[in-house]
């Protein structure tokens, strides 16, 4: 079927291929999303940039059109034939270790010999037998330490391999020398070394020299020629075997082969497929489906997590993974559904996108993974470690079959610490963590800084509740306040905008007390000054809120600060003044309007009672409390006022937040726990 007409079609509505014949098709950049190309042939059909989304091509079969079988089997011919002449010279070379001496007859009838030469009873070297010993034993070399490890391996042992060679040579010939010269001068003959003549007394077979030279220059090529196909051959099985030269072989074989080069094949189904001499090269692999697929190991991988062949063997077949370690292993986008990981150690792993529904994960070390954007739904992770594990609000957890996991490796800080989840458990506390911003304190926490900063927060960003969740004390200092806020809020932002308002409060503070340290030392300098008994003392005690206040009016000649009294002075006034307008608010509500004003009144009331009464609270933090509940009582009479809506509701927050900060034992907090949660249903929040 042409490609054309399959591209028309598709356009038309069909999705259903299965069966037809594409081979040596082109559908370069072609829109084929969801079709289903199942049992095709598909050789040389070329997908390059097609967007194949979530098509199937289960059991289909891929690699090489017969014509490109037949040009690359050619072209390989030649490189054979290429290879075969510079090992016949080789060889040629090699049969030199059995020549005999170029012989000549001088004028007067004797022999002159080319050159020089050893002679030793009756054996001659020459120089051209020195040069083909020395390429035998390089080739001996060159042929065991490719046979033993690799090619690389033999480019560092080929000077190595040379210099024996030269040793090897230069030792025997020098060994001879040796022999000779002691022959000549103990026994004064038997040997002898000669530049040029050498007696007629010496036969050389020169017939018989000939046929063995002749004899290894056809055998050496042919050896050779055999051995580097068997190593080529063992290149291919192997894959730990000079990967480099695969991966050459592999993008040579792919050539005219089926092309998915930049193909975005996610969720693509190649289930049982054939795909051998396949270029899947900066293709997107994003959950592609390679169960059962067949010679994946003969495909041109490039760049993508087919290039390693654990992890691709695995995506083959993914119930081998029961204890393997994929320390560290890139698994992004994998397809791993059902997958068996029992045991296994992820660590530092990156299954980000990857799809692991239904996988066996019990007892597995995920410390520290990257699990942004997986799909764990029906996965098994009873007994996993997931300290520090990094997943979002895109982490699919629905339906977890988990009955408890550790939060530390060494299965140290069991959850839950006693028991089993319930259903739903093991979701509900990771969902938790999604929306929920994690203020971090390393030095203990000034709460008065805390509640300023976070009701600052809540004005800068007017649209955003936010509400503290939890307070854990992790020892030596630290604690963790867990702020509530909704799925779409920029986390970051409220972080940032925290930390520096909290900050601020505490440098604020800070001032303050240092203000108040140093009235205190200016008083005790101005006491021991006027050397006053302890009546006097007293007296000034006594008197100190009239200074505070003539000072205020600026009648006062003491010019000694006192920051701390005239702001829990002026504090107590407006609080008085602050309770009663409260209650003067609340006292308007018509209890008799409906039954829920009258609930509504009562609440309230106890919360005005609980703010006055709480010793857990300075005066400046119990006139904000009154404050808050004078907001909701106004918006209880005015129920149609958006703007006092969206005040009582901060105000509801706000109250919500005091009351976590506080002891449970607090006349506040109890007051709250009741009142709050009735307060918002009534109020329709």
């Amino acid at each position: 079927m042409k490609a054309a007409a399959v591209i028309e079609q598709y356009k038309n509505g069909r999705r259903d291929f299965r069966g037809e014949s594409l081979r040596g098709g082109n559908f370069r950049s072609a829109d084929l999303a969801g079709a289903d190309f199942s049992g095709c042939d598909i050789r040389g059909a070329n997908f390059s940039r097609a967007n194949l989304t979530g098509v199937k091509f289960a059991g289909a079969k891929a690699g090489l059109p017969k014509r490109w079988l037949v040009i690359l089997l050619g072209l390989a011919l030649v490189l054979m034939m290429f290879s075969s002449y510079f090992s016949a010279i080789k060889g040629y070379l090699v049969s030199l270790i059995f020549s005999m001496p170029r012989i000549t007859l001088t004028d007067t009838g004797e022999r002159q010999f080319d050159g020089w030469f050893i002679q030793v009873a009756g054996w001659f070297i020459t120089e051209s037998q020195v040069a083909a010993w020395s390429i035998l034993i390089f080739l001996i070399c060159f042929c065991a330490v490719t046979w033993r490890k690799n090619i690389l391996a033999v480019a560092g042992a080929g000077a190595l391999a040379v210099a024996v060679a030269g040793a090897v040579v230069g030792a025997v010939v020098g060994a001879v020398a040796v022999a000779v010269a002691g022959a000549v001068a103990v026994a004064g003959a038997g040997a002898e070394f000669l530049p040029g003549a050498v007696p007629r007394a010496i036969d050389l077979d020169v017939p018989r020299a000939i046929d063995v030279s002749l004899a290894v220059t056809r055998a050496v090529p042919v050896a050779l020629t055999l051995f580097f196909c068997w190593l080529g051959w063992l290149t291919l099985k192997q894959e730990h075997r000079d990967p480099w030269l695969r991966k050459i072989v592999i993008a040579f074989a792919a050539i005219g082969g089926t092309s998915f080069f930049q193909a975005n094949l996610t969720a693509t189904d190649f289930t049982g497929a054939t795909l051998k001499s396949t270029n899947f090269n900066q293709a997107i692999l994003n959950k592609t489906i390679f169960k059962q697929a067949i010679k994946l190991e003969l495909a041109r991988p490039g760049n993508t997590l087919l290039a390693n062949p654990r992890f691709r063997e695995f995506l083959i077949d993914s119930r081998t993974g029961s204890g393997k370690d994929f320390a560290q292993a890139d698994l992004r986008g994998a397809y791993l559904e059902g997958a068996n990981l029992q045991a296994a150690n992820l660590r530092l792993a990156d299954i980000s996108e990857a799809s692991l529904q239904y996988a066996n994960l019990a007892g597995a070390n995920l410390t520290e993974v990257n699990a942004v954007n997986t799909d764990l739904r029906h996965a098994t992770l009873t007994g996993a470690c997931v300290e520090n594990w990094n997943i979002d609000a895109t982490t699919q957890l629905d339906e977890v079959d988990c009955q408890y996991i550790y939060l530390l490796n060494g299965q140290k800080e069991r959850r839950p610490s006693s028991g089993e989840f319930q259903p739903g458990e093991f979701t509900k506390l990771f969902a938790e963590m999604f929306d929920t911003v994690d203020l971090i304190f390393r030095n203990g926490v000034d709460w008065k800084a805390f509640i300023a900063a976070l009701k600052e927060v809540q004005v800068q960003n007017e649209n955003t509740p936010l509400q503290v969740q939890s307070i854990a004390n992790k020892g030596d200092g630290v604690i963790v306040v867990k702020v509530h806020v909704p799925p779409d809020t920029d986390k970051e932002k409220i972080h940032q905008e925290f930390n520096q308002n909290y900050q601020l409060q505490l440098a604020a503070i800070e001032a303050q007390y240092k203000a108040q340290l140093t009235a205190k030392e200016t008083e005790i300098a101005i006491y021991r000054q006027q050397s006053v008994d302890m009546m006097e003392i007293t007296k000034t005690l006594a008197n100190r809120p009239i200074h505070v206040e003539a000072k205020a009016m600026s009648n006062s000649n003491d010019s000694s600060p006192n920051i701390t009294i005239r702001d829990i002075n002026n504090s107590a006034v407006n609080f008085g003044e602050i309770i009663g307008d409260v209650t003067n608010t609340i006292n308007q509500i018509a209890a008799d309007a409906s039954p829920e004003n009258a609930q509504l009144k009562a609440l309230l009331q106890e919360l005005t009672q609980a703010i006055e009464i709480d010793s857990h609270l300075d005066e400046e933090e119990k006139a904000e409390a009154a404050n808050q509940v004078k907001k909701i009582a106004q918006a209880s009479q005015n129920p149609d006022d958006a703007g006092l809506q969206k005040k009582a509701q901060r105000a509801v927050n706000f109250l919500e937040t005091i009351a976590k900060a506080l002891e449970p034992a607090s006349k506040l907090a109890q007051a709250c726990q009741k009142a709050l949660p009735i307060i918002l249903k009534t109020l329709g929040f």
